[in-house]
């Protein structure tokens, strides 16, 4: 599906839902194009390519998801590739990845996806009432559509917080499955959000203080911020990373812990049963043995097995405290 807003810089109103044909290329140079493809065919896809002139190796990384996010320079267009977070919790995957592939030319945005992202929605909502995103340049318009998916790893980052916080109350109740599984899972959403946002942390960065691409001056601080948004994930994901990494040994330290209480349980009845066992051995041996049918005998043994125990059973404990 192929979704185009246009921008007139003379009237200052956005044309909606046009189609290519209806489109005349090219277009002014303070106009504004954006097309927004999504859930797209092939042919689709190589149309818009052929209309713009898009390098077969950028259309080749639209087709193949699983880039990582990057940014190539094609002369008078650049091409990024970005990762937005889709979070469900109830899902064995908590959080998945969409690729968004954009094309950034001189009066134009071109955006790739194959399912619909909340964000560009949002946008494409906005546009029908307003021209604020689009009446400020192409570095406005993908700054504003970089900072929207940049957002939405923040609700992620708050649920991933909460769910350290409960794991570290769960611990003590050793359950071992259920929270080694727990573990495991915000491992695997953690790394997968610091891989997803490490490479896009570095295409927003400044080399010497130039940007990778050109910014109107009047732009720059929206990218500083972005920049910022980007940085701040970065450190959320080292601590929570950390945080992850300190409540598992505090938890392995727990199973140990309760692990030797056992063993040293069952080292105290092994020990005491020890000489128990020698000496009804002895006495049951099927040999003549002095008294042995005096009944005397039997309640003297009997009364030495039960004083043993209970001396053995209060130096142990005696140790332990």
């Amino acid at each position: 599906m192929i979704k185009i807003d246009y921008f007139d810089s003379i009237s200052k109103t956005i044309q909606h839902n046009i189609t290519m044909n209806e489109l005349q290329l090219p277009i002014r140079s303070e106009d504004l194009l954006w097309v927004d493809l999504y859930a797209y065919s092939y042919n689709e896809l190589n149309n818009i390519a052929d209309i713009f002139g898009f390098h077969p190796l950028a259309v080749e990384d639209c087709l193949h998801e699983g880039s990582r996010p990057k940014m190539d320079s094609y002369g008078e267009y650049k091409f990024f590739v970005l990762h937005a977070p889709i979070y469900n919790e109830k899902s064995n995957n908590e959080i998945t990845m969409v690729e968004l592939n954009i094309f950034m030319g001189p009066n134009y945005i071109v955006t790739v996806h194959k399912r619909k992202l909340q964000w560009l929605g949002h946008m494409e909502n906005v546009c029908f009432n307003s021209s604020k995103y689009m009446e400020k340049g192409t570095d406005f318009l993908l700054h504003t559509i970089i900072d929207g998916i940049t957002d939405e790893y923040f609700p992620v980052l708050e649920r991933i917080r909460t769910r350290v916080d409960e794991l570290e109350e769960e611990i003590y109740d050793f359950q071992p499955k259920e929270v080694t599984e727990e573990f495991l899972a915000l491992k695997r959403t953690i790394i997968l959000i610091r891989q997803a946002i490490m490479p896009q942390r570095r295409i927003f960065s400044t080399t010497n203080g130039q940007w990778h691409f050109d910014i109107q001056e009047e732009n720059i601080p929206f990218y500083k911020d972005l920049n910022d948004h980007l940085e701040r994930i970065v450190d959320s994901t080292e601590t929570y990373r950390d945080l992850v990494n300190s409540t598992l040994d505090t938890y392995f330290s727990i199973i140990s812990g309760k692990s030797i209480e056992k063993l040293n349980l069952l080292t105290v009845i092994s020990t005491i049963m020890l000489p128990l066992s020698v000496i009804t051995s002895f006495f049951g041996m099927n040999v003549p043995l002095p008294y042995q049918d005096s009944p005397i005998t039997t309640i003297t043994i009997s009364a030495f097995l039960v004083l043993f125990t209970w001396g053995m059973w209060a130096y142990f404990k005696k140790m332990i405290a």
